[in-house]
């Protein structure tokens, strides 16, 4: 969708070897090969207008072969691919030091945000959970789903102007690969 050098070496560093495609890659067709998640990463646009990506992602999501995990735009894709529907947002979330909660635990983590769309939270099937909340504008952040290894963040865990709160995120995606592969 777009990659920031620094999202490869986050999952280079945690032992995950990358196939950089690009956005309307057909993975689904990928039936012959194997690989061990997929990452749907941060790109510029209006989610609404990526439907070939959507398709190919909610193939991804229904054959539930491997994890998925996407930020920033991957995010809005992965809401879209699950059932939801994403809003221009007036101003936007854009900057460093942006609070949000997490739903799960009740931390507050310091994330960078940078995107004009959002996911409509109230459109979000019941079969997603919502995992991460804005402390400023209490917009939907992140969530997973219930039934299978899938989990997105609207920010970017791979910033490191500042705190690094939510890199965590990256660590928990290649868990679930682990797990599902027994690595």
């Amino acid at each position: 969708m777009g990659l920031k050098y620094n999202q490869l070496r986050c999952l280079v560093k945690r032992g995950v070897e990358v196939l950089v495609c690009p956005w309307d890659y057909d993975f689904p067709a990928l039936a012959g090969k194997d690989y061990d998640g997929l990452f749907v990463s941060n790109g510029p646009g209006d989610p609404a207008m990526m439907e070939q990506a959507v398709e190919h992602i909610k193939s991804a999501m229904v054959e539930n072969r491997t994890p998925i995990f996407g930020i920033c735009l991957g995010h809005q894709l992965l809401a879209r691919a699950a059932g939801a529907n994403t809003l221009k947002m007036k101003f936007g979330n854009r900057g460093h030091n942006i609070p949000c909660t997490n739903m799960l635990t009740g931390k507050c983590h310091i994330t960078s945000q940078n995107h004009g769309f959002a996911v409509d939270e109230k459109s979000l099937p019941a079969s997603c959970e919502v995992t991460h909340r804005s402390l400023f504008d209490q917009s939907l952040q992140g969530f997973r789903r219930k039934d299978r290894p899938v989990l997105c963040f609207q920010g970017h865990p791979e910033a490191s102007p500042g705190p690094q709160d939510i890199s965590t995120l990256f660590d928990q995606f290649v868990q679930f690969m682990a797990d599902r592969h027994g690595c």
